[in-house]
């Protein structure tokens, strides 16, 4: 029988309220059955991690900005600018999301920090910005840039850096402004500062790992024939939750898809034998943690166990290689080799591994500087990277191990420990 579309919602709607009369009459009967929104035993058992955490202080992001201003008298450059993001954060404490409208800080060599809002956020930008002494504001038919450009000129910039991520149209907004300004690459000053980790920022990203890690193995345990990707992603992102990292969580693949380094967009149920792969992490106070863990359901075939184990000698060899002043692309160099010898790749060719071997993480989930042939940039203490090799082998699976390091003098460390078998992920 057809039933249109008006019947249709007609009908509905009848049905409604007739169900609606019922629930009035008559309570649905208890029923000692769990709530389909409760979380898992695993989950629910879990007590946030958070209370001893250390946010960065005022002393620290002071001598982060003193430090700046040492680097661009060093490669003389007179100011940086910079928009709402990571690099903002990391120098001034405030928080600031994008839109059209600009806000910038202007960081000089020498001077006060100069910041523009638009007219209509001035409050919430000095509630932000403490005590600033030059917060300049822009209405709505009136021109940012000329504002940043005429704080760049009080301050005597003749040569100004541009922060990586701010947006073209900025740029060329202030560009159009001050014509006479010559404007270069301030990367020399944000991952000269960012790149080296402070003892209270690796202990940030110390909590971060640690709280990712619990939530693996607290969702670990809810695996179960017939579940989806959002079954375990959902609960992953609930164990953060619980361990006080609201906006913690992982990408999930089963099967053959685990062969795509970043997933797939085929839905998947597991099923026996399946490899599973999670790949994510949280933040704390804005520090990131980035942690893979690849198992089994069920017994894991001689196949699996065979390139698993390859990639946890690969991810071996990449942390021995991980000395202080060697380059980062010896660490990439060690790892694909232990791959390569194994008959897979060469260089990122498939079946073998299709990506580079880590990326500096912080701030930023991926930050400078990366363990990626022809990186030369020597190894130093207070670096952070992610160490992830990976094996990948379409039609099959594919195995990425991934745990980060930081680097001490004495060499690397992990903040996570690896895997110690496919069947065992947690150490």
């Amino acid at each position: 029988m057809r039933i249109d579309r008006r019947a249709f919602l007609g009908t509905s709607a009848a049905a409604a309220v007739a169900t609606a009369a019922c629930n009035q009459a008559a309570p649905p009967p208890a029923s000692s059955a769990p709530a389909a929104n409760a979380a898992p035993p695993s989950i629910a058992a879990l007590k946030p991690m958070t209370g001893d955490v250390k946010p960065i202080t005022d002393d620290e992001r002071a001598a982060r900005v003193e430090k700046a201003r040492t680097l661009m008298v060093d490669n003389k450059i007179d100011a940086i600018y910079l928009e709402g993001g990571s690099s903002m954060f990391y120098f001034t404490g405030v928080r600031w999301g994008l839109s059209e409208r600009p806000f910038v800080a202007v960081i000089p060599a020498k001077g006060d920090i100069g910041w523009v809002c638009p007219g209509f956020e001035e409050e919430r930008a000095r509630e932000l910005v403490k005590d600033a002494k030059d917060v300049r504001v822009w209405q709505e038919d009136e021109s940012p840039y000329r504002q940043i450009a005429a704080i760049l000129k009080d301050r005597g910039a003749k040569t100004v850096g541009v922060e990586e991520r701010l947006r073209y149209f900025i740029v060329s907004g202030v560009r159009k402004e001050a014509p006479a300004m010559n404007f270069v690459d301030a990367e020399v000053i944000t991952a000269g500062c960012r790149m080296i980790k402070s003892a209270a920022e690796i202990a940030l990203m110390q909590k971060a790992m640690d709280i990712t890690l619990a939530s693996y193995r607290a969702a670990f345990e809810t695996f179960k024939e017939g579940m989806t990707q959002d079954d375990l992603r959902n609960h992953i992102a609930a164990a953060h939750r619980a361990l006080g990292a609201a906006g913690g969580g992982a990408s999930v693949s089963f099967g053959k898809f685990t062969a795509f380094p970043h997933g797939s967009i085929e839905p998947q149920k597991l099923k026996e034998g399946d490899v599973i792969q999670v790949d994510g992490g949280c933040a704390i106070d804005g520090y990131q943690s980035d942690i893979t863990r690849t198992t089994v359901f069920g017994k894991p075939t001689p196949r699996q166990i065979e390139v698993w184990n390859l990639e946890k000698q690969a991810q071996a060899a990449g942390f021995a290689a991980a000395k202080i002043g060697a380059p980062c692309e010896a660490v990439d160099a060690a790892a694909r080799k232990v791959i390569t010898d194994a008959g897979f790749g060469p260089d990122y060719k498939v079946p073998g591994l299709p990506h580079r071997t880590g990326h500096g993480i912080g701030l930023d989930g991926h930050e400078w500087t990366n363990f990626v042939r022809g990186n030369k940039t020597p190894l130093a203490a207070g670096m952070c990277f992610s160490d992830e090799p990976m094996i990948a082998i379409y039609g099959e699976f594919g195995i990425r191990l991934e745990d980060c390091i930081y680097m001490t003098e004495a060499g690397p460390k992990w903040f996570t420990q690896p895997s110690p078998s496919i069947d065992k992920p947690f150490a």
